[in-house]
């Protein structure tokens, strides 16, 4: 694959976008983990205060991968960035270059919304991902580490 065509989602997208979900969630080893429905995954990428935007990735006009992503804000930078939420490629579609260009296309859109970084999280045993962004001149941030408060601990942190 050579020219990979990317889109932008339209609402039309939301449920192959959920049904990629799944396959990330699956891959990653949290099958069970989706709590995402259609209706709200509408309402976060389409409804009056999108709170993330999507790309599909097609090949011979069907949908073969995406990506979500949103903006941030570095304080330090002074700018927003761009932060990769999921990145998605089905199996047969795997190494024929459809994951780069996802990235690549996220790194144009951050460059010109002059965002001041592009930014995602990978799983630690994810050694193929890890060596394709590495090859694309990502750097790991060994210093830093993701901190999470859901659920229950999250009501309990806000006092309720």
């Amino acid at each position: 694959m050579t020219d990979i065509p990317i889109r932008p989602a339209t609402p039309d997208d939301i449920a192959t976008i959920l049904r990629f979900v799944r396959e990330l969630a699956a891959f990653e080893r949290e099958p069970d983990a989706v709590e995402a429905t259609e209706a709200m995954l509408g309402e976060a990428l389409f409804g009056p205060h999108p709170a993330a935007e999507a790309v599909i990735a097609e090949e011979a006009g069907e949908p073969v991968g995406f990506a979500l992503f949103f903006h941030n804000f570095s304080t330090w930078k002074g700018r927003r960035g761009l932060y990769l939420e999921d990145l998605y490629v089905t199996p047969a579609a795997r190494g024929k270059g459809v994951g780069g260009a996802l990235l690549r296309h996220l790194a144009a859109i951050a460059v010109e919304r002059n965002c001041a970084r592009f930014e995602w999280a990978v799983l630690d045993w994810n050694a193929d991902a890890i060596a394709v962004y590495r090859r694309m001149g990502a750097v790991g941030l060994e210093e830093w580490t993701v901190q999470r408060v859901e659920g229950e601990a999250l009501r309990r942190m806000a006092g309720g």
